[in-house]
C-alpha cells in the first residue's frame, strides 16, 4: 500500500487554516496506481452476493463506478440536493458546519440489493452514515463500505459500528 500513499499529496491549510487536505488527484492520474486501488477496493467483494455499488458525491463517483465495473454490477450515484431528475429520497444529516443532505432515486435500490459504499475518504463518518441510512431507506441493505484513505483520528468509523469498513490508507 505504500505505492498508493506514495500518490497522495498533502496539501497544509486546505481549505481552511489548520487542515492537511488528502489530495488523491496524483493518484487519479496514474493509471497504475488508480487501477490498484479499484483492485483492492473490490477484492474483498469478489465473491460476494453484491448486487450494486452506490458512491457519494463526487469523488466516490469515480472510484465507485469503478468497483461496479469490476463486481460487474451497477452503479447508483448519490446526489447533493435537487441534481437527480427523477422521484428521490433524501436523508439529512449534521456537518461540522452546518448540515446538508444526500439524495437517491426512488427507484434506485429494493430489498434484495445488497449495497457496496464507496468513497475516497472516511473522516468524521457523517456522509457515509448518511449514506447507510438513505440505502436502508429504499429496503436495501448495506454489505460493505469502501475507502480510499481513513483518517483514523477523527473517529468516523465509530458512526459505523456493525458496519463492515474497509479502507486501504490509515493516516
Amino acid at each position: 500500500m505504500q505505492a498508493l500513499k506514495d500518490k497522495i499529496r498533502d496539501i497544509p491549510d486546505f481549505p481552511k487554516p489548520g487542515i492537511i487536505f488528502k489530495d488523491i488527484t496524483p493518484l487519479l492520474k496514474d493509471p497504475e496506481a488508480l487501477r490498484f486501488a479499484t483492485q483492492q477496493l473490490a477484492a474483498p467483494f469478489l465473491d460476494s452476493n453484491i448486487t450494486a455499488v452506490a458512491g457519494m458525491e463526487a469523488r466516490g463517483f469515480i472510484f465507485g463506478t469503478l468497483v461496479a465495473q469490476a463486481l460487474n454490477v451497477g452503479f447508483i450515484p448519490l446526489r447533493k440536493p435537487n441534481k437527480l431528475p427523477h422521484e428521490t429520497e433524501s436523508v439529512s444529516y449534521e456537518l461540522e458546519y452546518g448540515s446538508t443532505s444526500l439524495e437517491i432515486h426512488s427507484d434506485a435500490l429494493g430489498k434484495n440489493d445488497q449495497v457496496l459504499l464507496i468513497d475516497d475518504l472516511l473522516a468524521t463518518g457523517g456522509t457515509a452514515k448518511a449514506s447507510c441510512e438513505l440505502v436502508e431507506q429504499l429496503g436495501a441493505t448495506v454489505a460493505a463500505l469502501g475507502f480510499v484513505i481513513e483518517l483514523d483520528f477523527l473517529k468516523g468509523s465509530d458512526k459505523l459500528a456493525g458496519y463492515q469498513v474497509h479502507s486501504l490508507l490509515h493516516y
